[in-house]
């Protein structure tokens, strides 16, 4: 990646955790505190004991791939819990030092498509909180998005995307994380005329709606590119550029949908990633401006490769990492692969589809079986320098960083993990 967007995102998310009142070890919504699964802060402890790192807690999970949120001292996700005889997503809040549990607030019908825990689909939640200021938004499965208290579990307002803005539960039930832009709420999953929706963060009201696009389980993404800032949703019509503030479609890359979309784009500079399974493959788009006018420029499609089931990788240093696979439960592989050609640099099997963050330069790895390594990333090959067994259960979910902690979920248990090293 060229030194000036290194330098330009460096700046750009220094000013953004200013801004929004969060703290800089907070892990606030996810893939974290800028959306791309980067943790800046420095990593203690880049040897593990041989028992691997100390687990501060240790709580149930029950079912479903919602990952942890961590803020101001709370973790926050997303289980299935029988709530009066209702079989419910319930959004539970817990405390950071202990894991106590501090409140639960059900949400829809806890119904899936398919699947079964020790299947295909998994029955569970599979959506993961977003904080700000003050507030935790959650859209659930059947595409409810709610306003909830952080301190206190009480709910402030909702907007049923399917009852209020003529939207359709999609198969396997929405897994896609709000976004929080200045003020606004940003999701996808309305009906015709607004597919994409902005709403005020503190109210609920309506700031702004349009397009046709529906939605995908794929969270979207925000960031600046070029001076500007976007969100970028990845629809089943492709990459979908718009002004937070208006809604205003600044670019669009069509990109095939097939059955399912569900990891969510990457930006790195001008370049943006995205891939999808179901045969679908990968792709690169260069984004340009002149004035108002913006373009995406496609640099390479590799149809039926490169998958991302719904695994997102991350990026470092102009290279891709993270889990390229399609339904290689248990097995499928790790991979390093050059952004600007699409060429594998290597492939280390044995993780499934987890998922991968990166902290202070290194990689968290969480395969599907609940285990976790720690690797140094080059292109040169896979260096792995530690890895433990974090958690019994099926792991789809990705993991968290936070104030020199590793949380973790699955199906059945979430851990706090300390990566202090003291």
């Amino acid at each position: 990646m060229p030194t000036n967007h290194l330098l330009a995102s460096s700046l750009f998310f220094a000013v953004l955790v200013a801004a929004s009142g969060v703290g800089a070890a907070d892990w606030p919504q996810y893939r974290g505190p800028s959306g791309d699964g980067v943790s800046t802060e420095k990593l203690a402890l880049t040897q593990w004991p041989a028992t691997g790192l100390r687990p501060v807690w240790k709580v149930p999970t029950p079912t479903g791939f919602s990952s942890f949120a961590v803020a101001e001292g709370k973790v926050f996700t997303v289980v299935r819990r029988m709530v009066e005889g209702n079989d419910l997503e319930t959004c539970v809040a817990l405390d950071g030092q202990t894991g106590r549990e501090l409140w639960a607030v059900p949400m829809s019908l806890a119904k899936y498509d398919g699947g079964g825990d020790s299947g295909g689909g998994g029955d569970g939640p599979r959506t993961t909180p977003t904080y700000n200021d003050g507030r935790v938004y959650v859209l659930d499965g059947r595409l409810v998005l709610v306003c909830i208290d952080a301190a206190t579990g009480k709910t402030f307002w909702k907007q049923d995307l399917v009852k209020q803005h003529g939207g359709e539960v999609m198969p396997w039930q929405s897994a896609a994380a709000p976004v929080i832009e200045g003020d606004l709420v940003l999701v996808a999953g309305g009906g015709p005329g607004e597919g994409l929706l902005g709403f005020n963060k503190g109210t609920g009201a309506v700031a702004w709606k349009g397009q046709d696009d529906k939605a995908t389980q794929a969270t979207p993404v925000a960031a600046t590119i070029l001076g500007a800032r976007q969100v970028i949703f990845f629809t089943r019509s492709g990459l979908v550029a718009v002004d937070p503030q208006t809604g205003t479609v600044d670019w669009h890359y069509a990109f095939p949908f097939r059955v399912s979309t569900a990891a969510s784009p990457i930006v790195s500079g001008d370049l943006v990633y995205c891939s999808a399974g179901y045969e679908v493959g990968a792709g690169l788009v260069r984004i340009s401006r002149d004035g108002q006018n913006w373009k995406a420029t496609e640099l390479w499609r590799k149809p039926r490769q490169l998958i991302n089931h719904w695994s997102t990788p991350v990026v470092k240093d102009g290279y891709l990492y993270g889990m390229f696979s399609f339904k290689e439960f248990n097995k499928g592989p790790l991979k390093c692969v050059e952004l600007a050609t699409g060429k594998e640099m290597w492939s280390q099997p044995g993780f499934g589809p987890g998922n991968v963050i990166l902290v202070g330069g290194y990689l968290l790895v969480l395969g599907d079986k609940g285990q976790l390594a720690l690797v140094d990333p080059s292109p040169a090959g896979y260096k792995e320098l530690s890895q433990m067994q974090a958690v019994g259960g099926k792991c789809w979910s990705t993991p968290a960083y936070s104030d020199g902690r590793v949380y973790v979920r699955s199906t059945t248990e979430g851990v706090c993990l300390d990566a202090t090293g003291k």
